[in-house]
């Protein structure tokens, strides 16, 4: 149990994250589909070839869109891609590795299910049986009527009748299979080299100080993002609170009333009232909302929190009589 929940505080700590988990769980799902799927090949030589490359590619067509669809570095890629520059210019290389990010999770579910179509060999069978050479295997049926090419279209359906007690069918499944597994671990190899080959060369020809600051930036926006959306949320809760609260009073009839206040209960109200008109920031019509989110998209604060940082504050100092001081909190 300890293990799972560091393994969920890994994949809820940062967007990141989700989005690794979410690709993972879309790569186990693509193969929980192909266990599950009642692949049944046509048996049939015009129609082969055309159903098994459908099962191969649109499966991980659909894969593909559905892991951009849910990947967060797509709505951050393309809200920044598209945003006027206003006070803050765009970077493109942030735009760049939004992209790859984007790209090498959306890519992980379609690769799974095309290795383990390939690795499981059946739709290479059904595609590819009609391309076998017979005379290479023995126990070919002579005596069904059909020609060579209808009989071997037909190597798929282990359940047809000409191939009852023959191991010509065997011998072909096993030798495509074979072909199959081989490109199926051939291409789990080159990605692999490939993804180490770029870890150790990436080195030598990125900027180490430039790939951070892309990376930062990129955080930078898809925090930005979030506190964003999380802050109007907030907004809009206070905002429709005070509107039902000032509709229902509007509604009540005068009356008066007189009653002792208890000071806390004053001291109280007046806190709640001040935290309320806090989140509001001042925005209190909807002419003010419109403008505010109007001027977040066209024109987005430039990145320099100086005037927040170095904020002027008050510093008080207690000093005797003779100038001796006696507290200070400079």
């Amino acid at each position: 149990m300890d293990r799972l929940k560091l393994v969920l505080q890994y994949f809820q700590s940062n967007s990141e994250s989700i989005s690794n988990g979410i690709c993972i769980i879309l790569a186990l799902v693509s193969v929980k589909l192909y266990t599950s799927f009642d692949f049944n090949c046509p048996c049939l030589p015009q129609y082969n070839k055309l159903y098994s490359l459908g099962v191969m590619i649109v499966p991980p067509i659909i894969l593909f869109f559905l892991g951009v669809l849910v990947n967060r570095h797509t709505g951050v890629m393309m809200e920044e891609w598209m945003r006027p520059i206003g006070n803050r210019s765009k970077n493109p290389a942030v735009v760049k590795y939004l992209f790859s990010a984007m790209m090498q999770r959306a890519l992980l579910a379609p690769m799974v299910w095309i290795l383990v179509t390939l690795l499981d060999g059946k739709i290479f069978i059904c595609a590819f049986s009609v391309s076998v050479d017979p005379a290479l295997f023995s126990g070919l049926p002579n005596n069904t009527g059909l020609d060579v090419i209808k009989i071997m279209a037909k190597v798929p359906c282990k359940e047809d009748i000409i191939f009852r007690n023959s191991s010509f069918r065997k011998a072909v499944s096993r030798y495509v299979r074979c072909y199959s597994q081989a490109v199926g671990w051939s291409i789990l190899l080159f990605l692999i080299v490939l993804g180490a080959m770029g870890r150790i060369i990436k080195p030598y020809f990125d900027d180490h100080a430039t790939s951070l600051q892309t990376r930062y930036w990129s955080n930078y926006l898809d925090v930005e993002q979030k506190l964003f959306e999380e802050t109007c949320v907030l907004h809009a809760r206070d905002f429709a609170r005070k509107c039902v609260v000032q509709f229902f009073e509007d509604m009540r009839e005068d009356a008066v009333l007189r009653l002792p206040q208890p000071l806390c209960l004053i001291n109280s109200r007046e806190e709640c009232e001040d935290k309320e008109e806090e989140r509001l920031h001042g925005v209190s019509k909807q002419e003010q909302v419109d403008q505010l989110l109007n001027k977040w998209y066209h024109s987005k604060p430039e990145l320099d929190v100086t005037r927040m940082a170095h904020r002027p504050r008050t510093c008080v100092s207690w000093e005797d009589r003779e100038g001796r001081t006696l507290y200070s909190d400079v």
